[in-house]
């Protein structure tokens, strides 16, 4: 198996042969390494929204899911992107197969890390607004705030919170995040 050179352009299928030793995501073509293992405070801010979110979607047409989970945002154009969001909401479940999502998901957070930070900001920002991800959710685990993000009229209206708020999940009605959940040590 050969691993990807990042000055070359690839597509899903290339992505597939690429194997497990080491994970990928791929946008516009590009491939790009995932970081090695994420922060403690990354996988506590993780398992803390997943499990919220698993726990209010109980019984409810919606699924979510946590990385490593395969996102293919352009089902309907370029086969050219693959990403792996920290978690992921998806409510038609016509968009799933054995592979992952096939297209935009209703919800997607993202938990910064130094390393990620400016292609989940601006590269992965501009890749869900432009492929239709509903809400996406930028968490900031040094700052302890959260930047989220809304699909209107094809961009994105954006609100902050601080680590004493609350945010509602514009697409699960009633669904209501504490933030002092999120960033308990």
């Amino acid at each position: 198996m050969q691993l990807p050179d990042e000055s070359q352009l690839y597509t899903y299928a290339d992505y597939c042969g690429w194997g497990d030793e080491e994970r990928w995501e791929l946008i516009d073509g590009i491939p790009f390494a995932m970081a090695p293992a994420p922060s403690t405070a990354h996988q506590s801010i993780s398992s803390v929204l997943h499990g919220k979110l698993f726990a209010f979607l109980e019984g409810k047409p919606c699924k979510v899911f946590h990385a490593p989970f395969d996102v293919r945002l352009n089902s309907a154009g370029e086969d050219d992107t693959v990403v792996q969001p920290d978690i992921v909401v998806v409510c038609d479940t016509s968009k799933l197969d054995e592979k992952g999502c096939n297209g935009a998901p209703d919800m997607v957070i993202e938990i910064l890390s130094p390393s990620t930070a400016k292609k989940d900001r601006v590269t992965k920002f501009n890749k869900y607004q432009q492929a239709g991800v509903r809400e996406y959710w930028l968490v900031d685990p040094d700052s302890k705030t959260l930047s989220t993000h809304v699909l209107t009229d094809g961009g994105y209206i954006t609100r902050a919170y601080g680590e004493e708020d609350s945010a509602y999940v514009s697409v699960l009605k009633g669904c209501e995040i504490s933030m002092p959940d999120i960033f308990a040590e």
